[in-house]
């Protein structure tokens, strides 16, 4: 199993890099039509869909829990009437994409396999579009995790009317309840119980069809991308108290735990939506600290020992007197004073010429001395 340090680097490395999308338009709440809202790259319509409306050709009657908090949801804000639609890429796998109550399950999973397996016809066109057989449904949904959306997110919807499914682009709002596959991916809305799949998000103008919800805003929009690989739990936020949950994959929430290996900061809705920095805000400099003044030399309260001792005040150390042997001749000029004097063995206290002069010494000679070392040296 990949490790969650590791799962958590690529997952916040696939955040990092969201791709951004724009188009214009909304239209009249009245006018809430899936034509042209195919799937396909050309589609332009957008049907919002608040938390408790089913929207066109729900599978089944709704299996969402009431909402655990407000919480959930993005907090409402003054929508500035944005013209440009912006759609950010995010991987499945972000810690902190959904959310939930510890131990309760945001969607009713028993509830939701009665219901699709009780009409045949439903079940069969249901589990074409998940890739499995009518009689894998329950298994499938089991298999499930049971959360909700921490932000407005566009997924590609799928109605049942009349014997036949209808692929539509939709954003449901904050605070839906999903259920997500072991890569992170919406694949069930519990509200009206249809399957789901990754958005696509069209290149053109794009039409928002539907009810604008408080809050709403066309420039933060998530579209879910599904993980490197599956996880065996999902990182999410406890909307009642803003802490971490580990939630296991599957309908079993009663498996959830605090996260061994947390994330290294807090839920928050702005890891969702990075802001760039701009180029014209400068750039925080730090004030190097001043450098201490030097310190004031202490006067000594000692005059110099080379004076009469008898002068000296109380407690100076009398001046020292030299090793015997150890004073300069009085015909020596320029030796360092502070070099120990070497004695020749009769004591006259007169250092001796060099008896060897090397190459290259200024004042030596230009071939070199009888005993010198020839180069290169042998052995």
């Amino acid at each position: 199993m990949r490790s969650p340090r590791r799962s958590r680097r690529a997952a916040l490395a696939a955040l990092a890099a969201g791709v951004l999308l724009a188009a214009t338009g909304c239209d009249s709440a009245a006018d809430r039509t899936t034509k042209g809202t195919t799937g396909t790259a050309e589609a332009e319509d957008v049907l919002l869909q608040p938390l408790g409306e089913p929207g066109p050709g729900p599978f089944t009657k709704s299996t969402a829990r009431p909402a655990p908090s407000p919480s959930a949801t993005r907090s409402p804000q003054e929508d500035g009437g944005s013209a440009t639609r912006t759609v950010h890429r995010v991987s499945g796998a972000v810690p902190g994409l959904y959310g939930g109550v510890r131990s309760e399950a945001s969607c009713d999973v028993a509830q939701q396999a009665r219901l699709l397996t009780a009409d045949q016809d439903k079940a069969r066109a249901f589990a074409e579009k998940a890739g499995i057989e009518a009689v894998q449904i329950p298994g499938y949904l089991r298999s499930l995790t049971p959360v909700v959306l921490r932000a407005d997110t566009q997924v590609t919807n799928h109605g049942y009317s009349s014997g036949s499914v209808t692929a539509f682009q939709a954003v449901l709002q904050a605070g839906t309840a999903v259920l997500v596959d072991s890569r992170g991916l919406p694949k069930v809305r519990c509200t009206c119980g249809n399957p789901l799949d990754r958005p696509v998000v069209a290149k053109g103008q794009v039409t928002h069809r539907g009810e604008r919800w408080a809050g709403y805003d066309p420039a933060r929009i998530l579209a879910i991308d599904p993980g490197v690989r599956p996880v065996s739990s999902l990182i999410i936020v406890n909307t009642a108290d803003n802490t971490w949950i580990e939630r296991a994959v599957g309908d079993d929430v009663g498996r959830d735990r605090d996260p061994e290996d947390p994330p290294p900061f807090e839920p928050s809705q702005d890891l969702l939506f990075p802001s760039p920095a701009r180029p014209s805000d400068p750039e925080p400099t730090e004030t190097a600290p001043s450098a201490p003044a030097p310190a004031e030399p202490e006067s000594s309260p000692c005059p110099d020992p080379s004076g009469d001792p008898a002068e000296l005040p109380p407690g100076c150390p009398p001046p020292m007197e030299p090793d015997p042997g150890t004073e300069a001749p009085d015909d020596f000029d320029g030796m360092p004073t502070d070099e120990p004097w070497e004695m020749e063995e009769d004591g006259s206290g007169v250092v001796p010429e060099p008896t060897q002069v090397f190459p290259g010494d200024p004042d030596g000679l230009d071939e070199p001395a009888d005993d010198a070392v020839p180069e290169p040296f042998a052995g």
